[in-house]
């Protein structure tokens, strides 16, 4: 059976079908081999709505609606300009205050796709007229895009949360250090090669335009102060949190701003709901296709066949970020969390690796392989928003990738790089 539903899925993939149909049908052939005398229909539809009857699900529509809102406002060019007047004359500033961007729009909006739109729109000329090299540019953008996959709020740890039941609080938190790590390569490696390439650097700012960002900047950085801050404090659930955003976002851009009016309302309401619907489309035919296959003790013969049922918890990282970055370098982040977390987690729960220290592993290796080739979705994104070729996309991107890997390691072999501040905030 599992075969069968392993093959029909990569078969449908490459007719060229989007990911929830193969997910749905492969779902519904196990189900149909799995159970007679019952109704297999009704029985399936009761898993989809399993998958998307918790709670903190409310919160993924609401961080989307947000980051839309500030996508199409103001927020997003008034944390560039900031990020610009400080450190956009240092060597290497430019790509420096664009993965600096990145980084700071991920903390409002916890998507990557919005924050490659949002940064990689007005910076990348910028950077091309500069003298960096397209490929370059590319690859930055999509890479410390991913950043947003780590720096609360992330959908990606949204998702992995409600199916591992692990605290989505804690999650936010600690992946706040690896963020920061990350950014710190990139802005070495950015100085670097702009010393290397001999790229000249911007003009300084003076004090009275620095003063100008901060001061314009200040709104749109109250986003993280809410989410963080709120979680945090104790005064909002990430639920919550995802709320007090969408009003924040409200307020923002269409009362202080003034930047979007009513007319805006229903194509951000579209877009919203657009996204939504296919994200818990693919939550729910991932719940029904992890149940299917937990049924068929599919999980514990592959993990036998590893071996890694005899591993400590170093092999047993190891391996999960292994399967996770491959995985998303084929298929959508939602999809592969959906499907291989609940294969590895009585692994994860036999040697003791702590839920939270395994979610942020996983975020990792989610955000790397979305920007990976062959299939890696932010690529794809990037060669839309840029209409670039995919040869010209991806030509930069081995020595990010290999930073993020490096990354991953350091994170597995020193833990404390994302549960200093969990412990710090929740122990």
């Amino acid at each position: 059976m599992a075969a069968t539903m392993m093959v029909t899925m990569i078969v449908l993939l490459l007719l060229g079908f989007p990911m929830m149909i193969p997910l749905i049908i492969a779902a519904f052939i196990g189900f149909y081999a799995s159970f007679n005398g019952i109704d297999k229909m009704d029985f399936m539809v009761q898993q989809f709505m399993a998958g998307i009857r918790p709670a903190s699900l409310i919160a993924v529509p609401m961080f989307i609606l947000a980051a839309d809102i500030m996508t199409r406002g103001q927020s997003a060019n008034r944390l560039i300009d900031l990020v610009m007047k400080f450190i956009g004359h240092m060597k290497g500033g430019l790509a420096v205050s664009t993965a600096t961007a990145c980084t700071l729009f991920g903390a409002v909006s916890g998507s990557t796709q919005a924050t490659v739109v949002a940064v990689g729109s007005p910076l990348r000329p910028r950077m091309l007229k500069a003298g960096y090299k397209d490929s370059f540019v590319l690859a930055l953008i999509v890479n410390a895009s991913d950043i947003a996959f780590l720096i609360p709020p992330s959908i990606g740890m949204i998702i992995y949360g409600v199916v591992s039941n692990t605290s989505i609080a804690e999650l936010f938190i600690a992946g706040i250090g690896p963020g920061l790590m990350i950014l710190l390569f990139f802005t070495i490696y950015s100085v670097i090669y702009a010393t290397v390439m001999g790229v000249p650097t911007e003009p300084k700012a003076s004090w009275k335009e620095r003063a100008v960002a901060v001061r314009d900047a200040v709104w749109p950085l109250g986003f993280p102060v809410i989410i963080v801050g709120g979680i945090y404090g104790g005064v909002f659930s990430p639920t919550e949190a995802a709320a007090a955003c969408v009003l924040y976002a409200v307020i923002l851009e269409f009362i202080v701003f003034r930047s979007l009016s009513a007319p805006d309302i229903y194509a951000i309401a579209k877009s919203t709901g657009l996204i939504t619907a296919v994200v818990f489309i693919l939550v729910g035919a991932g719940a029904a296709f992890s149940w299917v296959i937990s049924f068929a003790q599919v999980p514990q013969a592959m993990l036998g066949a590893v071996g890694i049922t005899e591993m400590g918890p170093i092999g047993v990282l190891v391996v999960i970020s292994v399967a996770f970055f491959i995985g998303c370098m084929f298929v959508d982040p939602i999809v592969v969390i959906l499907v291989l977390v609940p294969i590895f987690a009585p692994v994860v729960k036999s040697v003791g690796l702590d839920p939270v220290l395994v979610g942020i592993i996983i975020t990792l290796q989610v955000a790397i392989g979305s920007a990976t080739p062959p299939f890696g979705c932010d690529i794809f994104t990037a060669i839309a928003i840029f209409k670039r070729p995919y040869l010209d996309v991806v030509r930069g991107t081995p020595p990010f990738v290999l930073m993020l890997l490096l990354s991953s390691v350091l994170l597995i072999v020193f833990p404390q790089i994302a549960l200093f501040l969990r412990d710090l905030a929740f122990r």
